[in-house]
């Protein structure tokens, strides 16, 4: 009997066995590998937090991004952090302000000392004006994947301080690398010491520094306060951070895991904040029963600090936040409280 196929019947029949070869013959996607720092201490809140969040990643996209995490300053201060990851050796971090301010200072707008009463001051505005901010940072190279912040800053100090005066004469640690802020606390009659974090700890066991400003929580975990045992209860500023990855890294992981790795980070980012606020007290009493003195500070004190600061914000605009960035932060603010001021009581 005469075989009445098409001459193509035979290679269409083969087609799908061929395709089957092929898939199994080409190579699978890259893996990328994300090496992120921070200044988180190995095996405390923050780092336990970022290695959740780095298992997602992994998971989630069933092993084509990986982390690889380098806690406790291992990697140097977030300077050297931002600088490593233009470089390439690093691609991501989770940085407080000075790092990402390293990149654009437009986020110290976010840190003007004693304009924001409150943290829902703070995420209000962050709401508002992040995105543009965000948008700035990506533009030189740099995604934001999470907002975070470490809590109120105060003074730790050697001796007790409870007004701007009697702080004028303790050596305070600066960031070494923000040459504007140390001269506006020179300016304004302070003694500003320039170092990186990495060597706040030595600084304060040797006597080169004996001020130090910094959230309960960093004290606590890097046990500062054993060494400058007095804290001035004054909300001087809030330390926020982000958690970073340089765009060439970004840029090689396909948009459909880019969506996995914003949603698990997104969820770290809440974790971290909810974090830092709930165990502020916490620490602040974990300290007390180690010795810590907690310096009262009243109306009278605290409307000295609050002018000491205000007093700086001509030089501050310009300087340490660009103008623009500078103007718009204290409109947003001022549009919120005027609107909380006017809503009818619940």
């Amino acid at each position: 009997m005469t075989d009445r196929r098409s001459p193509a019947a035979p290679v269409r029949l083969a087609l799908p066995a061929l395709a089957l070869l092929l898939a199994g013959a080409l190579p699978a996607p890259a893996q990328v590998v994300v090496k992120m720092a921070t200044l988180a201490p190995d095996g405390s809140t923050y780092h336990l937090i970022l290695k959740e969040m780095a298992e997602k990643w992994k998971t989630s996209t069933q092993g084509r991004v990986v982390v690889k995490l380098y806690p406790g300053s291992v990697a140097g201060d977030d300077t050297d952090v931002v600088r490593k990851m233009r470089l390439g050796s690093l691609n991501a971090g989770l940085l407080t302000s000075s790092g990402v301010a390293a990149v654009d200072r437009s986020v110290m707008a976010l840190q003007i000392p004693m304009l924001y009463s409150s943290y829902e001051e703070i995420d209000h505005v962050l709401s508002v004006y992040g995105p543009k901010l965000e948008a700035t940072l990506a533009a030189k190279g740099f995604v934001v994947l999470n907002w975070a912040d470490a809590g109120w800053v105060r003074f730790f100090t050697k001796t007790p301080v409870r007004t701007p005066d009697e702080m004028k004469p303790l050596k305070l640690f600066a960031w070494g690398n923000d040459t504007d802020s140390i001269e506006i606390w020179k300016d304004a009659g302070f003694s500003p010491v320039p170092l990186p974090s990495t060597e706040i700890s030595t600084a304060l066991q040797t006597g080169l520094v004996s001020a130090l400003p910094a959230p309960p929580q960093a004290a606590v975990l890097l046990q500062w306060y054993q060494h400058a045992k007095n804290m001035t209860d004054v909300k001087w500023a809030v330390l926020l951070g982000a958690t970073m990855i340089g765009k060439p890294t970004w840029d090689k992981i396909s948009p459909e895991d880019q969506k996995l790795i914003r949603a698990a980070a997104a969820e770290a980012g809440a974790r971290l904040r909810a974090e830092s606020r709930s165990s502020e007290d916490r620490d602040i009493e974990a300290m007390k029963k180690r010795g810590l003195n907690v310096v009262a500070v009243d109306g009278r004190a605290e409307a000295l600090w609050r002018a000491a600061a205000e007093a700086a914000y001509p030089k501050a605009r310009g300087r340490i936040v660009p103008e623009a960035a500078f103007d718009e932060a204290r409109k947003i603010l001022a549009e919120f409280r005027a609107k909380k001021a006017t809503a009818p009581k619940k």
